[in-house]
């Protein structure tokens, strides 16, 4: 009879640090969009708009007729941001609607939670994946025309002349998606269904607007502008860009509706996220 050592043997695999649970969650989540060609062919639409400011950077650059009525500003790359907005829309509806809800509804958020995953690497797990796919059609595709002018120019005359643009771009970029993020991840939430939840993130995107909107015609103003998610990120991202704000509401009052969107979000978050789901 053959006779087995079952004494204790050290483990001599890869350890890795008991913290980067939620790079593992990142991944996974990454990969699972990565792989659909659906999806790719939404990224690759997103970045349409890229080519057509390359194209009239090279044009502003090389053709001087071009250069009087295409040269770039700082202006130029507030509206190539400003024209990603659907895609942003788009991209966050299909990447961030199912982020936990899909979770919930197979019941997997207590198997996450029953692991040596905290919730917050839980939280910041998902967020990432979202986080990600919105950088790539907002903050780098901005830096790569900025590169680009530098290319076809052959000069940092430009980059000099506007030296906080790199600034600006990566702050709004930032500021874009940590509400954007934060918001979409919440109502993710709410919710086992996914499809909801993307209609839950429009819903209220379409009637802040909307009633922005209303109140604009009635009281004849844009000082209502903060009742408004959108209003409110145009109105801060104008200023991040030294440019004119496009609403008569003070830059405070929209950034602290934004600040209040993400603490609001917060809030949901810490109570939906749970190993055990608490029924009242």
């Amino acid at each position: 009879m053959p006779i087995h050592d079952q004494s204790y043997r050290r483990y001599s695999g890869e350890r890795r640090p008991v913290r980067s649970a939620w790079t593992v969650i990142a991944r996974a989540g990454l990969m699972g969009f990565i792989v659909k060609r659906a999806f790719l062919g939404l990224l690759l639409a997103a970045w349409i708009p890229f080519v057509v400011r390359a194209s009239q950077l090279f044009l502003a650059s090389n053709f001087s007729q071009a250069a009087t009525f295409l040269a770039p500003t700082p202006q130029t790359f507030r509206d190539f941001l400003g024209q990603q907005q659907i895609f942003v829309f788009l991209v966050t509806v299909y990447v961030g609607a199912g982020l936990i809800a899909n979770d919930r509804r197979a019941n997997a958020l207590q198997l996450y939670l029953s692991k040596p995953v905290t919730r917050a690497e839980y939280i910041l797990g998902k967020m990432t994946v979202l986080a990600t796919f919105l950088l790539a059609i907002t903050w780098l595709p901005a830096i790569l025309l900025l590169v680009l002018q530098i290319a076809f120019s052959g000069s940092f005359t430009f980059l000099k002349a506007n030296s906080s643009l790199v600034a600006s771009i990566t702050l709004y970029c930032l500021v874009l998606t940590l509400v954007i993020t934060f918001g979409m991840t919440a109502l993710s939430s709410l919710s086992r269904s996914s499809r909801f939840v993307g209609i839950l993130f429009a819903g209220v995107l379409i009637f802040s607007d909307a009633m922005f909107n209303a109140l604009r015609f009635i009281t004849g103003s844009t000082a209502v502008s903060w009742v408004s998610i959108q209003a409110s990120l145009d109105q801060v991202g104008d200023v991040i860009f030294r440019q004119a704000p496009r609403h008569q509401t003070p830059v405070a009052v929209s950034f602290i509706v934004l600040v209040a969107v993400v603490a609001v979000a917060a809030s949901v978050l810490e109570r939906r996220v749970r190993g055990v789901e608490v029924v009242a």
